[in-house]
């Protein structure tokens, strides 16, 4: 209930903090399951809400275990179709609750539904591909042993910046993997190697490789121009965009700043307190315009307000 609660801010959200988004096969977008998406993992938690916020259809997601130490903050989660997997840097004994995950997105692929995975298992904000741990072939190879025709999606996401609200992102899908590209013949430890090389082989094509400090790279990749009539015609609503939103911005930053740094969860704090706050920051703000100037158009702000805030982002340089 509550992720489908969500899915609409949060569709709304992401408009507001990413500039664009560039998909290089839209279509795969409305996939039905049994499907499990391997994604890279360079940006917390923010790569899961790109993710199911785009796909059509429900996505279920795993999330590092640690987070699931408080039954108040795991029940929320588990309401938003996340299930833990737990590290053994999160205590060997928390190893044996990952059978019971993995058996529930099996369960999901029994249901044709759609699994969203961390290959690289740990996040790091880079433009790299990192070593591609096991627990997306295991549940790969699991799943086809209880007879389900379960297909891989590779996915990467590319970030123009980390650490900032206005970033251009590229997701990009590969070709599917399914129970005939794996060499199953030659054992469990064969069968995860090939599985492991095929998803590499995909992924490295679709994941940037830019150097931290190669911002020249980064430029030629993601810049696009801004037109100077789109400047022009959208430059009074995105100064009204700034203004308007300035405080609720600037208290985002505030946390994002205190919890963020330093641990790669920057962007992801910012674009939730964002997500969970418009709703009530704009009913708050169009509430206290309509009580000071009595003016029953001043409601036009709860449609106004998104917009003038879309217009600032639009025109905002990088």
């Amino acid at each position: 209930m509550l992720y489908r609660l969500l899915k609409l801010p949060a569709q709304i959200m992401l408009h507001l903090f990413c500039r664009h988004i560039q998909i290089n096969a839209s279509w795969a977008l409305n996939s039905r399951g049994p499907l499990l998406i391997a994604c890279n993992h360079p940006n917390s938690f923010l790569d899961a809400i790109i993710i199911c916020t785009l796909f059509k259809r429900p996505v279920y997601s795993l999330a590092r275990g640690d987070v699931f130490k408080n039954k108040w903050i795991a029940r929320i989660l588990r309401s938003l179709y996340i299930f833990p997997v737990y590290r053994t840097s999160e205590g060997v004994e928390n190893l044996e609750h990952n059978y019971a995950t993995f058996e529930a997105c099996i369960e999901i692929f029994k249901r044709n539904g759609i699994v969203l995975i961390f290959s690289e298992g740990l996040c790091i904000n880079e433009w790299h591909l990192r070593p591609l741990k096991k627990g997306t072939a295991r549940m790969a190879l699991s799943s086809w042993d209880e007879g389900v025709a379960l297909k891989i999606v590779p996915v990467a996401i590319n970030y123009q910046r980390f650490h900032s609200y206005n970033k251009d992102v590229h997701l990009f899908f590969g070709n599917c993997i399914t129970r005939e590209d794996v060499d199953l013949n030659n054992g469990f430890g064969r069968a995860i190697l090939s599985f492991n090389n095929l998803l590499h082989k995909e992924l490295v094509s679709l994941v940037y490789e830019i150097a931290p400090g190669d911002a020249e790279k980064r430029k030629k990749i993601f810049e696009q121009k801004i037109h100077f009539w789109k400047k022009a015609l959208l430059a009074i609503p995105a100064a009204l965009g700034w203004f308007f939103h300035l405080p609720l911005y600037l208290t985002a930053l505030f946390f994002a700043k205190k919890f963020g740094t330093g641990n790669n969860h920057y962007d992801s704090i910012l674009v939730t307190i964002l997500l969970l706050t418009y709703p009530f920051y704009i009913v708050l703000f169009t509430a206290i315009v309509y009580l000071v100037s009595g003016n029953p158009l001043s409601l036009l702000l709860l449609i106004a307000m998104p917009l003038f805030a879309w217009s600032y982002l639009q025109i905002k340089k990088g």
